[in-house]
């Protein structure tokens, strides 16, 4: 695959990742389609690993999906801009502080945008802790999920 391929596949795994901040795009699935275009075009036993590892994170994700609180940010009252300042923040701290860092970007990102708009640091945290129980858990796992996969995906092929 050459690198020109490489990036578009990278580039639709990044709108995968933006997917899962937007409800009704199938962020999980668009990820998912990357892994598999990618793996489909350099055969080789790690890119099939890989396909294979994705494959389980991800359905392990979505058998996990009716255990976690379901998403009910309007009802809530929750502004796309905090969670999508949390997704970002998550994206960039799993990079950061591969693994651990996606999640706890995930929540610093929820709070400093509720900080910022609310003024205090005890209003922020209270409004980030009633985001995460309107269903930020939800996201924040399936997210983390498909960084797993993406980082796995990066990581086959830098050292692969």
């Amino acid at each position: 695959m050459g690198v020109w391929q490489l990036l578009v596949v990278g580039a639709v795994m990044l709108m995968g990742l933006g997917g899962v901040l937007v409800p009704g795009i199938p962020g999980q699935a668009i990820v998912w389609a990357a892994v598999a275009w990618w793996a489909l075009d350099d055969i080789t036993g790690l890119a099939w690993g890989v396909l294979a590892g994705a494959t389980g994170v991800l359905l392990l994700n979505q058998a996990l999906r009716p255990l976690l609180p379901p998403r009910r940010f309007k009802a809530a009252g929750v502004s796309r801009r905090s969670v999508l300042a949390a997704g970002a923040t998550a994206v960039a701290g799993f990079f950061v502080l591969p693994v651990l860092g996606g999640l706890a970007g995930f929540v610093g990102g929820l709070y400093g945008a509720e900080r910022r708009r609310l003024g205090s640091h005890g209003d922020g945290w209270t409004s980030a802790r009633t985001i995460l129980r309107a269903g930020g858990y939800s996201v924040m796992a399936e997210l983390f999920a498909c960084l797993l996969v993406a980082g796995a995906w990066l990581g086959a092929v830098i050292w692969g």
